[in-house]
């Protein structure tokens, strides 16, 4: 919506023109006889106003620029976020410095919500290798996660007694 700020004071409204300016539309689409349907502006003006006036007041605010909004700032996505396509992960917006194990486990658990997923099975699909010896750098990994997400949310990944691990989604 453009304003127009060159007509004079309007506060004492108690002496007014109501005027009907027609649009230019209709002026040079032919006239009354014309398909084009009647767009007008009312406009309240102080009285003794002459339409000669109002018609270039509205010729100028046709011709201005309209006012261009600022810039909105997208904002960030709550929660983690993961992207295998960028290979990044982000929470709430600030992006998290992962290394490339960690990366593919937080993918891999996100992928797959509330799945629990035993040591054995994540060494099998993350680390590309069977059952050798200590699965315990999987509970490093883990711990080291939890750590880079933050208290808000590193309870996202659960720990299944005597089984694995799994992700949980924040509800909503």
């Amino acid at each position: 919506m453009r304003h127009l700020t060159a007509l004079p004071d309007l506060s004492d409204l108690s002496d007014v023109t109501v005027t009907l300016v027609p649009d230019a539309a209709q002026e040079t689409a032919g006239g009354k006889d014309s398909p084009v349907p009647l767009v007008g502006y009312l406009v309240l003006a102080p009285a003794g106003t002459q339409p000669a006036q109002l018609t270039e007041l509205l010729a100028s605010a046709r011709a201005a620029p309209a006012p261009v909004p600022p810039p909105v700032a997208p904002v960030p996505e709550r929660g983690i976020v993961v992207d295998t396509d960028k290979r990044s992960a982000v929470v709430d917006g600030a992006p998290l410095s992962l290394t490339y194990l960690e990366f593919e486990l937080l993918a891999h658990l996100v992928r797959h919500p509330h799945r629990v997923y035993s040591r054995e099975q994540l060494v099998a699909t993350i680390w590309g290798y069977g059952p050798v010896g200590d699965q315990r750098t999987v509970d490093v990994h883990i711990a080291r996660l939890r750590r880079k997400l933050g208290a808000p949310y590193r309870e996202r990944i659960v720990t299944v007694r005597r089984v694995g691990y799994k992700y949980v989604p924040q509800a909503g």
